[in-house]
């Protein structure tokens, strides 16, 4: 980060607003074409923008919410809380979110949604966040924030450089997405359509092939129970392209693990969110446990840890149609339980198995070509 920057706190040069949301809400939602964009965490995607929402609600609605406008700022404040997005379209927002106006144009747009995005602001707002099962930022918290302004040239020429970059990885998705499809039509090919019964396999309910279980967070104000070396995952940590995953932001000590009903996962669970978001999918390469927003399967020997994997990502929507929940939709461990999977010859699994570990070696070599001009890149912020 450039020393040189003049800082002031976000609430100096922004307005820094919580949402709100009218309850009961589902008397309020609608599906008129005129009602209010209802804009909720669902609606989010890995661009920077939102641009659409699943629901509307009744204009009645807005007097217990919060209106916003298209170039205002969302920022999460719970769960995957610290994502910012940059609004395309009007709407209301619950109290799950926070907004950000610059009235005063003090920021190129793009400059304050990639200082927002950087780990280094994560990380203090990982330090601001309060709460016990679900960490939470409120308003003032965002408003202390220092943030850096540089003059409005600066911030243009990073904001392009990030850009180039986001096309690069863009130009590389494309390459993995065709390699994704290709495991996919090999699945398909072998096993048929995702959990589709087509009378080849046995069908048996989730609980029979593997053991479900959930986490637990430690008290944030605990210092002694972080920075530790074991690995402890979030669902803001997956995305539509983890696989493996070996290594987590934040880490607790072992007096972390002992504080809380977390259990830990061996290598090879199949990692399942069941909120904020519901349905990203992994598999833990090390020994691992993660907080509450999980509902993940231990395999029992009648399955493959990579089979699972791939049935389980074929169903995002289906897996989230499961969500239960008002404000925030959540999948519960009897949901999971009870969802009911197709069982191939283990034979025949490994064999997957083993064609999905020959196209991830095609996946790295993708991977890792924009890897150099990433760096440069972050060394601006």
């Amino acid at each position: 980060m450039q020393k040189l920057w003049e800082y002031k706190k976000l609430g100096d040069v922004c307005t820094v607003e919580r949402g709100g949301s009218p309850r009961p809400i589902d008397k309020f939602i609608t599906n008129d074409e005129n009602g209010i964009n209802w804009i909720k965490i669902g609606d989010t995607s890995d661009s920077m923008y939102i641009t659409s929402t699943a629901q509307r609600i009744m204009k009645e609605g807005m007097k217990k919410s919060r209106y916003v406008k298209p170039g205002d700022f969302l920022l999460s404040n719970s769960m995957s809380f610290g994502r910012p997005y940059i609004l395309k379209i009007d709407g209301c927002i619950h109290d799950g979110w926070l907004v950000l106006r610059d009235e005063e144009k003090v920021f190129d747009k793009r400059f304050l949604y990639y200082y927002l995005s950087s780990k280094s602001t994560y990380k203090k707002f990982e330090a601001m966040a309060v709460g016990g099962v679900v960490n939470n930022l409120n308003s003032e918290m965002v408003r202390n924030t220092y943030v850096p302004i540089p003059n409005k040239d600066v911030q243009l020429k990073i904001a392009n450089q990030f850009d180039m970059v986001r096309s690069i990885l863009e130009s590389r998705k494309k390459e993995l997405l065709l390699l994704e499809n290709l495991v996919r039509a090999r699945f398909v090919e072998m096993f048929g359509e995702g959990l589709k019964d087509d009378g080849k396999f046995k069908l048996k309910p989730i609980s029979e092939i593997g053991q479900v279980v959930s986490g637990a967070t430690p008290k944030t104000s605990r210092y002694e129970y972080w920075n530790g070396d074991n690995v402890w995952i979030t669902p803001a940590e997956l995305s539509d392209e983890s696989f493996v995953i070996y290594d987590s932001e934040r880490k607790l000590t072992y007096e972390g693990v002992d504080s809380c009903a977390v259990t830990l996962l061996p290598v090879g669970t199949v990692i399942l969110s069941s909120r904020a978001p519901i349905g990203k999918v992994a598999i833990a390469g090390v020994e691992m446990y993660c907080n509450q927003g999980f509902k993940n399967i231990i395999p029992r020997n009648v399955v493959s840890s990579i089979y699972l994997y791939e049935l389980l990502k074929m169903e995002t929507e289906y897996l989230k149609s499961l969500g239960r929940g008002a404000t925030f939709k959540e999948i519960s461990k009897q949901i999971v339980e009870n969802i009911r999977v197709k069982v191939p010859p283990i034979e025949l699994q490994n064999q997957f198995a083993t064609f999905v570990a020959q196209v991830n070696k095609s996946k790295l070599l993708a991977a890792s070509q924009p890897q150099i001009h990433i760096y440069k890149t972050l060394t601006l912020l």
